[in-house]
């Protein structure tokens, strides 16, 4: 079964700063839309960041949740088949259990949109937990 890792996660203080990371040895996560969502406890899923896929030829693009904007950066390593969510001033309310997910079937037209259609990322990892205390 195709799956994405997810690490980095761990315990950090409030203000602190972190880097997640996603991949896999099973495919090329470079050529598709990747997105990072993830789900606090009693809460529903969101999204968080998105970064375009680059197997259409079209120049890259993020794009961060306004919630998120100003702190959060995402970006790839291709030559490590990884994607990097990173962020610092970090929130106890930030706390959840993160989740990378592909859109390798390419149905996802904007990255925008990402965090309305979860449908759209087929492949998805096991989640790294991000807990924001002191």
């Amino acid at each position: 079964q195709v799956q994405l890792v997810e690490s980095g996660g761990g315990l950090v203080q409030p203000g602190g700063s972190l880097r997640l990371s996603c991949t896999t040895s099973q495919f090329n996560l470079d050529y598709y839309a990747i997105g990072w969502f993830r789900q606090a406890p009693g809460k529903e899923r969101e999204g968080v960041s998105c970064v375009s896929g680059g197997a259409s030829g079209s120049d890259l693009r993020t794009y961060y949740e306004d919630f998120v904007k100003g702190r959060f950066t995402i970006s790839r390593k291709n030559a490590k088949n990884t994607v990097y969510l990173e962020w610092n001033r970090l929130r106890p309310e930030e706390t959840a259990g993160y989740y990378c997910a592909s859109d390798s079937r390419g149905l996802l037209s904007d990255c925008s949109r990402f965090g309305s259609w979860p449908d759209d990322f087929d492949y998805w990892g096991q989640g790294t937990q991000v807990t924001v205390s002191s």
